[in-house]
């Protein structure tokens, strides 16, 4: 009986040790203020990117910028270079990363291949290069367009890599739906850390339904999977913008990004869509307050630069960096350069980009229109009696934080009061009624 007993015993404590082995694991959690990392995307290094980078560098933690990018033709290989203004990166006081861009690549995948070998000796050479500019580097990212079967190849790739470029860290970009993949595991472990990218843009279908670069409940759930594998990594967040292009029968044309505006045929329809600075700052509070401790910070795709038109403005980010909802403040002003002649502004004094009004309507009393001119997306009308209008055309111009535009222009016979007010207010914006 007794060693019944004890077989028993033994067997309750294998099924209960068993039990614990199936039974995941409590992720440690960490809380307190998260480093913020950025994005240098550009290829060309002009004077408002460089700007950029002095004025705010400072406020990261590191700043990672493009420094080659492979493309690859029927197996063979293409390789663009980025002129990366070293001494800018150096003069921003922080720490410095560079990325090699690897574009879709369907196999084979070899250990020590040419093609290992030579993207090996791409990655060394950046730092190479960013070391004749007394320029050290803190980590050599990966960004390679992978299809998720091929994982266990890519391993082989980043295994090759930083073998090459030791003691220089090697960080893979991941994408949410590899965590799904059981290869993803070795994949992650071949690396010093990861990049969770939960921010990109299906293939709209419809240009009368929502769609969003990124989604809040679906970003904090890539997270907590993330954080399963129990290595370092931070968490890739957007800041940009895209137009996208449908036809009049609401078929996807394409998108345009940053850069040299796209030739739209004229009956395309427009929408933008863009990061959303509210639900950036939502995320960004959750896991300042809470956070998976293997979570080692936020990196921001890409750093604002002055002359970007579909970017957030440096404002917006900076405000979402503390994990504040940034606001817009608009207001409409009237000036009076000449008798009769009136002049409207609209101005933004917040911290996030604004969609201008509808419609900006002025009265008089006892005065004829001689002369009128919409301005930046703006036409003007004249209505019934001592009124005019000014209409904002489709698709609607956003006004930056800290931007003045003025609008259009009215000359009146002679000169008068006028009224200004903001009559109608597109709902999407929050502004309120003037």
């Amino acid at each position: 009986m007794r060693r019944k007993a004890i077989s028993a015993s033994v067997l309750l404590a294998a099924f209960a040790a068993f039990v614990c082995w199936l039974r995941p694991q409590p992720i440690p959690r960490a809380g307190g203020p998260l480093p913020h990392d950025v994005y240098v995307w550009q290829r060309t290094w002009n004077e408002p990117v460089v700007a950029a980078v002095l004025q705010h560098a400072g406020h990261f933690s590191q700043c990672v910028a493009l420094g080659a990018e492979v493309e690859w033709t029927r197996g063979a290989p293409r390789l663009t270079r980025v002129a990366v203004n070293f001494d800018a990166l150096r003069a921003g006081g922080r720490s410095v990363g560079l990325a090699l861009r690897i574009g879709s690549f369907p196999g084979p995948f070899v250990a020590d291949d040419e093609r290992a070998r030579w993207l090996a000796d791409i990655a060394h050479s950046l730092l190479t290069e960013a070391a004749s500019h007394q320029l050290p580097i803190s980590e050599l990212q990966i960004d390679f367009d992978c299809a998720e079967s091929k994982l266990a190849g890519y391993q082989l790739w980043v295994e090759a890599i930083r073998h090459r470029i030791q003691p220089v860290p090697t960080v893979i970009t991941a994408l949410p739906a590899w965590l799904q993949r059981a290869s993803f595991r070795q994949l992650a472990g071949s690396a010093d850390a990861f990049v969770l990218q939960v921010h990109s843009l299906e293939r709209p279908k419809d240009p009368g339904k929502p769609f969003t670069l990124c989604d809040l409940s679906a970003a904090r759930k890539a997270i907590g999977q993330a954080a399963r594998f129990g290595r370092p990594f931070r968490v890739a967040l957007p800041t940009y913008g895209y137009s996208v292009g449908f036809d009049p029968a609401g078929k996807l044309l394409g998108l345009s990004a940053e850069g040299p505006s796209r030739h739209w045929p004229a009956s395309t329809q427009l929408r933008e869509v863009s990061a959303d600075p509210e639900a950036m700052a939502t995320l960004v509070r959750d896991l300042t307050r809470d956070r998976p401790e293997c979570l080692r910070g936020v990196i921001w795709y890409r750093l604002p630069v002055a002359n970007d038109h579909l970017n957030w403005s440096w404002a917006t980010l900076e405000t979402v960096m503390t994990g504040q909802t940034p606001q817009a403040i608009l207001s409409a002003q009237l000036r009076r350069p000449s008798p009769g002649l009136f002049e409207v502004d609209l101005h933004n004094t917040g911290t996030a980009d604004q969609v201008v009004p509808a419609s900006i309507g002025l009265s008089w009393n006892g005065a004829r229109v001689i002369a009128s001119d919409g301005l930046l997306g703006f036409e003007g009308r004249e209505g019934a009696g001592d009124a005019f209008q000014f209409s904002s055309l489709r698709p609607r111009p956003r006004l930056r934080p800290g931007e003045t535009r003025t609008i259009g222009w009215l000359r009146l016979d002679k000169d008068t009061e006028v009224a200004l007010q903001i009559q109608e207010i597109d709902a999407a914006t929050g502004t309120q009624e003037k």
